[in-house]
């Protein structure tokens, strides 16, 4: 709690403030409400129902209608305002912090896991919030500004200070890490997506690219070297990886073991001989950035290089599942095309190969096809069901997903549930059954709500009665 004239200074009222936030749906008795304004919302439209529901102060960059509500006034600046408002309410100093970055399309969330593992630091993501071995939820991949500085707060009362972080484009385009200073920031990778809200590729990849203006000025900035569109990012202290030999740290010597990954990263120096238990080229893309920006940090290699050998499965990334079922099952995020290319492509040495998956409403839609006809031509059996729909047909979505193929190896059944426990039917000791597109998702978005769900919850209900 705060006093309102301890948020804004050029209030002289003994106000309460319970909370704050943008968006009326979440104000309650006592709270303040900021009308920010974004690219597609302009929240000065709710502060009627921010009233209704209880605020107990409004700002807002112009004079509002309701005459008869006294505390009020008026901020030209209303984003910037409310990002301060945010740190004195959660009493924040972004100096006090260190951060790291990690942004791109794909293996955002294994990567900053991978370095919160290495390094020990808390973790904000898709993931939630990660301290001291406590999980806390967000609703965000990059938490908006309220949420954001109340991860802060929660991870400074762990006593944490240092915090690696997914980046989102979302988060770049609407500056929520206004203020920001990262000691280094990562790009995994950029390929199409989001571009519902980019619309197109090229502002979608600047976009990305702007992570680098919230680096420090001494900080390093590691790319995929091997990615044509991180290529195209010019700054200063810039490191490639990758297996292109042009790179500065160059990844050779891949080989699958039974139980881990062996492979070398060679610089101009000399060497280093990882073995990590994430399998896949992708793993080793994500693994080889969380051991440079590590190293970056000051730790020194062998210290890594030991602690990769004992890192944890992340949790929706690549995770395999026993509940004593005879067949390998696998749960995975992987939603765009290049993700979904590289885990069925990572699983060619099993004989049978079953995926349920499904894909956004309200999303780019082009990809649907490509994703559909890829996945066909790449399986023995894809089962297509509801994935976050909101406001569209699940039935629509997956005839977008097989408008470019004749191929007739897929089922179509809605209820995500049935469509699960129809691949487990299918399946025996030589297949592997990849339910992807959700991850460790705890909701199903329908409509405007998200309705309680969780592909990790069903598939123990599922198996663990059978074992199939």
């Amino acid at each position: 709690m705060k006093k309102i004239c301890d948020l804004i200074e050029k209030v002289n009222l003994d106000i309460d403030i319970l909370g704050l936030t943008d968006d009326s749906r979440k104000v309650k008795d006592g709270y303040l409400f900021v009308a920010t304004k974004g690219f597609n919302e302009d929240h000065y439209l709710y502060i009627d129902d921010a009233i209704k529901r209880g605020a107990a102060f409004v700002v807002s960059d112009r004079e509002i209608s309701k005459k008869d509500f006294p505390h009020f006034i008026v901020e030209k600046n209303i984003n910037d305002f409310y990002i301060e408002c945010c740190r004195r309410f959660y009493d924040i100093d972004l100096k006090e912090f260190k951060f790291l970055g990690i942004t791109g399309t794909d293996g955002k969330t294994t990567t900053a896991s991978i370095i919160q593992q290495l390094l020990g630091w808390a973790y904000i993501g898709t993931n939630g919030v990660l301290v001291n071995n406590q999980e806390f939820v967000t609703d965000n991949t990059t938490p908006v500004v309220e949420e954001l500085y109340r991860c802060l707060h929660l991870i400074k009362e762990n006593g944490c200070k240092n915090v690696v972080m997914e980046v989102s484009s979302e988060a770049l385009l609407h500056k929520r890490l206004k203020g920001f200073n990262f000691e280094a920031v990562g790009f995994t990778n950029i390929t199409e997506d989001h571009l519902n809200v980019h619309k197109t590729l090229e502002n979608y990849r600047n976009c990305k690219f702007s992570l680098v203006d919230y680096l420090k000025d001494e900080g390093k900035c590691f790319i995929n070297g091997d990615c044509e569109n991180c290529q195209l990012l010019k700054c200063k202290n810039l490191v490639s990886y990758g297996f292109d030999t042009n790179n500065d740290y160059v990844i050779s010597n891949v080989k699958e073991m039974s139980n881990f990954v062996k492979f070398t990263i060679e610089y101009k120096n000399g060497s280093y001989e990882i073995e990590s238990p994430l399998f896949g080229n992708y793993n080793v893309y994500n693994v080889t950035l969380a051991f440079l920006i590590c190293l970056s940090t000051g730790i020194k290699a062998e210290e890594l290089i030991k602690r990769i050998k004992e890192l944890k499965p992340i949790k929706g990334r690549r995770e395999y599942l026993d509940f004593g079922q005879d067949f390998t099952l696998i749960l995975d995020y992987a939603h765009t095309y290049n993700g979904i290319k590289n885990l069925v492509e990572s699983c060619k040495n099993y004989e049978n190969i079953i995926v349920v998956t499904g894909a956004a409403g309200g999303r780019e839609k082009e990809k649907r096809r490509l994703i559909g006809k890829f996945l066909l031509e790449n399986t023995n059996m894809t089962i297509f069901t509801m994935d976050d729909p909101r406001f569209e047909s699940v039935d629509e979505i997956i005839d977008d997903m097989l408008q470019d193929t004749n191929k007739t190896n897929f089922l179509r059944i809605v209820d995500r549930k049935k469509a699960i426990e129809k691949a487990f039917l299918l399946a025996d000791k030589n297949t592997v059954v990849l339910v992807i597109g959700k991850g460790r998702d705890n909701y199903m978005a329908i409509e405007d709500k998200k309705v309680a769900y969780s592909d990790y919850g069903v598939i123990k209900e599922i198996l663990q009665g059978s074992n199939k």
